[in-house]
């Protein structure tokens, strides 16, 4: 239990960073309102289950399989968890306001998922993350650890993102009298989207 709340509170830490999930579901928001926004968070949601079954199955299999392997992984993993912390200390604009027209919300959820599971950095976040606090004496086994570890990450940066979406949509409130205004949240919306793109195709990997 110590373990699992030492995990719990890097968990939200991690969450409460600008990141690329919490502005999408801010863009969508400002690109289609509340129910867009919070379907496409829904999306990110399941399709992070994706993210979650595969490094379940994959860690599980190569911790009992190739137990130095895993280790390999774990260490491995520990240095890119201080990569990403170290990166917070530099001076990058990691919270770059994501053109995009408004879409329907089953759309905006259809699309969200598809954009989660094609995300690597996600897959890469769970193989590094959650090995650093699998128990190998703990009474569940290591595949259940690791799939309580990975819906607890899931579940907190999605009720994360979610608050994104009711403050756009407070924010899109105050602006709704003004067509003019309407269309420039949409398109502030339409640029997030843009620029989490191209980060994502171009940035370190």
């Amino acid at each position: 239990m110590e373990l699992y709340l030492a995990f719990a509170i890097t968990t939200a830490t991690f969450a409460l960073i600008p990141g690329p999930a919490m502005l999408y579901a801010a863009a969508r928001t400002l690109a289609g309102g509340r129910r867009a926004g919070l379907m496409a968070s829904l999306g990110l949601h399941l399709g992070g289950y994706v993210h979650v079954v595969a490094a379940v199955a994959g860690l599980a299999l190569l911790f009992h399989a190739v137990p130095p392997l895993f280790t390999a992984m774990k260490l491995a993993g520990a240095a890119y968890l201080v990569w990403l912390g170290l990166g917070l200390f530099r001076d990058r604009d990691n919270t770059e306001r994501p053109k995009l027209a408004p879409l329907s919300a089953e759309r905006a959820f259809a699309q969200s998922i598809v954009v989660e599971v094609l995300n690597p950095k996600t897959a890469i976040f769970f193989l590094a993350f959650l090995p650093q606090f699998v128990d190998a004496t703990a009474s569940l086994p290591v595949w259940a650890q690791l799939f309580l570890l990975g819906t607890t990450v899931n579940l907190t940066f999605s009720a994360v993102d979610i608050v994104c979406v009711f403050f756009a949509s407070a924010v899109m409130a105050k602006l709704q009298r003004s067509h003019t205004s309407q269309r420039i949240m949409q398109r502030i919306g339409g640029s997030i989207l843009v620029a989490l793109g191209a980060r994502l195709a171009f940035g370190d990997r």
